[in-house]
């Protein structure tokens, strides 16, 4: 590939050195840089660039992209925007690969990942499709997982990622957009087939500056999809529908105007149920995640579903059987007369939010297991034993990932927040035993939260993972129970 194929696409402002030359890859990083690449000098919000060109050209880089001067007597190319560039650069290096597939991002304050994750599987489910799905917890190509450290990878990654899902097969990305990737230019030069917007809440203001910035940067991807499915029930509905290009719909989970509405909902430990009012006709939807996001979250799929082309029948039977993020308010098959919740509520406030929803949605008890993580904040401790006690109707305190702590001394730090009588709460430091007596301790009607470990399958004793899946802990425990009871669970 020529220096000017890699930069097709690109306004170049000046150059010194020959575009007809052959090289090799981008790199935006210049540890990577090997030789006859092709170094783009990120701006950075502490060190330039441009302060590691030296280092590329060392290692044998043939030019750099600059967007500021380079350093004298280096072969350079400038251009208006070094981020901008990396991305279409990017692209041209691997081929374009998201022009072949259809690429769907999800951008909103919360409700990202677990939209991402149910678009995923009622995209397979309801059309036999192969996926692919970016996200915060990690990246998938159909079943196979792929680690992530931001919520957006950098543009080189992510088309390296779609680069991957092309000759995997995949015929769908789904993906999480966040704030940051539209301000950087992480995600220019995607052609999005849509884009859904989920909410708007403070956050990153620490980037943003101010709640006008923040919403500006969301509605960038509106200029880049071309369908948007926009919560009407969102005070930033307006500003992007009218700051956008994409044509869209809207959608409303309270069952306000809008195209799609959700209308006589009803949530319960067993999930969620409600009437779809689309302009495709109306059908009830059952979704197994008993949280009242879901049905924001499931409506945004319903819509862009429908609007992709899929038959309304279709998503709505995938819905029932879709599978939401795990770990996140994911219910445990198996339990007859009462529900087994795993949450990764890990801190203060997750931990008092999955409890205050739980209460809505029992006719029993919420009784909740957990722990605190060990050579982590020590503050967090006492608060959360007061929350889970106080908020539930009994508690279990036990080990999270203990480290190098003594288990016992976090449990003590724990219990310095609880001032419930003794005959609210038990302590069983063993996690494992904690899980068996917890669930053979349930009652009808009861809702039993496994806090802090949600996704993870493993728990950090030392400095050794050791293998816990808190799903299989719950079977085994279940199995005892029944048998203990000589009860028939058999289909």
């Amino acid at each position: 590939m020529t220096l000017r194929d890699l930069l097709k696409g690109i306004d170049i402002l000046a150059a010194n050195t020959d575009l007809d030359a052959e090289v090799n890859c981008p790199r935006y990083d210049s540890r990577a840089v090997t030789p006859n690449d092709v170094f783009v000098a990120i701006p950075g919000f502490e060190l330039d660039g441009t302060s590691f060109i030296p280092d590329a050209m060392a290692k044998g880089a043939a030019a750099c992209v600059v967007q500021s001067g380079a350093p004298e007597g280096v072969p350079y190319v400038l251009v208006g925007s070094a981020r901008s560039a990396l991305a279409l650069m990017s692209a041209n290096y691997f081929g374009r690969p998201a022009e072949r597939l259809k690429v769907i991002g999800v951008t909103g304050t919360n409700g990202k990942t677990t939209t991402t994750y149910l678009l995923k599987s009622v995209l397979e489910i309801a059309l036999g499709a192969k996926v692919g799905l970016i996200g915060t917890l990690g990246n998938l190509i159909g079943g196979e997982e792929l680690p992530s450290d931001r919520t957006t990878p950098e543009s080189f990654d992510l088309q390296q990622l779609f680069s991957r899902m092309t000759r995997a097969g995949c015929e769908y990305a789904v993906m999480e957009v966040s704030s940051h990737a539209l301000a950087l230019d992480r995600v220019a030069s995607i052609p999005f087939e849509a884009g859904i917007f989920t909410n708007l809440t403070q956050d990153h203001l620490d980037f943003h500056k101010t709640m006008q910035n923040y919403l500006e940067a969301k509605s960038l991807l509106f200029s880049m999809c071309k369908a948007g499915i926009i919560n009407a029930d969102d005070p930033a509905c307006e500003y992007l529908l009218s700051h956008s290009s994409s044509r869209n719909v809207t959608f409303s989970p309270s069952g306000g105007p809008a195209d799609y509405r959700a209308v006589s909902s009803d949530l319960n430990s067993g999930g969620v149920r409600y009437l779809a009012e689309t302009p495709r006709g109306s059908a009830w939807t059952q979704v197994k995640i008993p949280a009242s996001f879901t049905i924001e979250n499931s409506l945004a799929v319903i819509a862009c579903c429908c609007e992709l082309g899929v038959p309304l029948d279709r998503v709505v039977s995938a819905l029932g059987i879709a599978k939401g993020v795990p770990g996140r308010v994911e219910v445990v098959p198996g339990a007859l007369d009462f529900t087994v919740l795993i949450d990764y509520a890990h801190t203060p406030d997750a931990l008092e939010n999955i409890l205050t929803a739980a209460r809505k949605v029992t006719s029993g008890r919420v009784t909740v297991l957990f722990g605190c993580g060990g050579d982590r904040d020590k503050t967090k401790r006492p608060i959360m034993g007061d929350i889970g006690v106080r908020l539930s109707d009994y508690a279990y305190i036990t080990s999270d990932n203990p480290r190098t702590e003594d288990p016992q001394a976090i449990i003590d730090d724990i219990l310095a927040g609880v001032h419930a009588p003794p005959d609210r709460y038990t302590v069983i430091c063993n996690r494992r035993e904690a899980i068996k007596r917890a669930v053979c301790e349930a009652r009808a009607g009861d809702v039993l939260i496994l806090a802090g470990k949600g996704h993870e399958t493993y728990q950090i004793l030392g400095k050794e993972k050791t293998h816990l899946d808190e799903r299989e802990e719950v079977s085994a425990a279940l199995e005892l129970r029944y048998k203990k009871h000589g009860t028939d669970v058999s289909v």
